[in-house]
């Protein structure tokens, strides 16, 4: 195509405002506050060069994702020049632009009546492109705030000669200027080699749309087992309300670079696998993600969060865990350490813990009525009390988890146990580079009438190279440097660890 010679044919230049859309929007969404949106457009074309505009988008478009283009691949399209505003007019850019300039104002004074008072607008206080200006990252967008909200912020007029900050009343402007905008606006010269209509497909990335999992873990009055509940949550900020919009939710860590980070991470969600009540969501494999399809259209309101019902499961088998993790080491403290320092530091590690964790296991397999890929979320568990009533016991976050994989989650510190670690022996050789350690460990079970497993675990943290050469009770290697003592301890009594370990270095 010779675009010198349509670059001529000033004839056919046409504008084309605001398209309606032909067919239900597409949405896939993320939860990293960013989803992509595919619209149908129609346009109207001329042979050559056309102007177009669309308003019918998004406030928090990325506008070097936009894509344009002729889904049947019918048509050639070239954009020549592409043009984004997403400022559009309020009362502080209309300051802006009569800035020098005199207006009217509409004021009432202390009987009630209204008069109109001149003014000229010295300056308007307005910040540009406050509403995108997170794109360029968190420092720009603080000292635009700063501006906004502090002193130069705020409007000074010249009234009668004097100055004032603040607006003496309510601004009345001329009428709009051609170049103004009410919308968020896409504008494109592009070429076509073709008049005629066109079902056009756009495209694009935009930020202010997020969703995220979450899951209500049902146990009766007595022992484990869960009847599981799972919800979507859609969160529409984009500026924008989608009707009918098909909807679907990308669940993985994909990378997403941002001005002030490499990466986005984002989650998905399930379905439900009972046949008597189809799940509203269905999910498959899709690249190294899952893909979550919601089974119906669905209309998402700007500014409007919308809930899904996804997964229902009863039966599912768990297991509670009692963790003492006695070593309280801060962290914040010893950040930097070398090994060196740690092995030749009498007090590294003798601090105590007393709070025995209660954690929450279970296996994310088909045998126990789930078996599906379940996406980062908030899990909250609740227990049936003897009058029918349900008592939150305790929440956590759980990761991407794929099926037939196991589940772990930390619910709180149980009331009736009790742990107890001391250092009970050290030494240490610097010229032969050895060390001993000792350690007593008690563990005490309040309960009334059950009797409780502790998983006692035991961090070997003064070097890689150790030998555990006295023990009160036989041990599971976890890693290199960790091991855990399984104990049973009946209602009402103290079970004592003790194990020496040496190091060699």
């Amino acid at each position: 195509m010779d675009l010198k010679k349509y670059s001529k044919i000033t004839a056919v230049l046409m504008f084309v405002f605001a398209a309606a859309a032909l067919a239900e929007p597409s949405i896939t969404v993320y939860n990293q506050n960013f989803a992509v949106v595919r619209d149908q457009i129609n346009l109207k074309l001329t042979k050559g060069i056309n102007e177009l505009s669309v308003t019918d988008i998004t406030a928090h478009l990325e506008p070097d994702s936009v894509i344009l283009r002729d889904p049947k691949g019918n048509r050639a399209l070239q954009i020549l020049e592409q043009n984004y505003r997403s400022d559009p007019i309020s009362q502080g850019l209309l300051l802006s632009l009569y800035e020098g300039k005199e207006i009217d104002f509409l004021t009432t004074d202390r009987d009630g009546e209204q008069k109109i008072q001149k003014g000229r607008i010295v300056r308007s206080g307005y910040v540009a492109h406050q509403s995108g200006m997170q794109r360029y990252g968190s420092r720009y967008a603080q000292t635009q705030s700063a501006y906004a909200f502090g002193p130069a912020g705020q409007p000074i007029i010249e009234v009668d000669g004097m100055l004032r900050f603040g607006l003496p009343g309510l601004p009345l402007f001329p009428s709009l200027a051609d170049d103004t905008i009410l919308k968020p606006t896409i504008h494109w010269v592009l070429n076509t080699d073709r008049s005629g209509k066109l079902d056009a497909e756009l495209s694009y990335v935009t930020g202010g749309m997020s969703w995220k999992a979450d899951y209500s873990m049902l146990a009766g009055e007595e022992g484990d087992q869960l009847d599981v509940i799972g919800w979507v949550t859609i969160d529409n900020q984009s500026g924008k309300t989608f009707d009918n919009a098909r909807i679907k939710l990308m669940a993985g860590d994909v990378s997403k670079i941002q001005p002030d980070q490499d990466q986005y991470n984002y989650s998905g969600m399930m379905y439900d696998r009972e046949a008597s009540m189809p799940s509203p969501v269905s999910e498959k494999a899709f690249d190294e993600y899952h893909l979550y399809t919601l089974n119906r259209p669905a209309t998402l309101h700007d500014r409007e969060t919308k809930q899904v019902e996804f997964l229902r499961a009863e039966g599912v088998s768990s297991q509670r865990l009692y963790v003492y993790d006695g070593a309280k080491i801060d962290s914040r403290r010893y950040r930097g350490w070398t090994p060196d320092n740690i092995r030749h530091n009498r007090e590294y590690g003798t601090d105590c813990n007393p709070k025995v964790w209660v954690m929450k296991e279970f296996e994310n397999s088909e045998k126990n009525n789930l078996g599906i890929p379940l996406p980062r979320g908030v899990v909250r568990f609740y227990r049936r009390d003897d009058d029918g009533q349900l008592e939150f016991t305790g929440e956590n976050i759980i990761d991407h988890t794929p099926k037939d994989e196991t589940v772990r989650v930390y619910t709180g510190n149980a009331f009736d146990l009790v742990g107890e670690r001391k250092r009970t022996h050290y030494q240490i050789d610097s010229n032969d580079d050895w060390l001993d350690e000792a350690f007593e460990i008690k563990l005490r079970n309040h309960k009334e009438n059950d009797a409780v497993e502790f998983r006692v675990v035991e961090h070997l943290y003064r070097w890689i190279n150790w030998d555990i050469f006295q023990k009160s009770d036989d041990f599971i290697k976890t890693d290199s440097q960790t091991i855990e003592f399984h104990v049973l301890v009946k209602p009402g009594q103290e079970k004592t660890i003790t194990y020496k370990v040496h190091y060699t270095w």
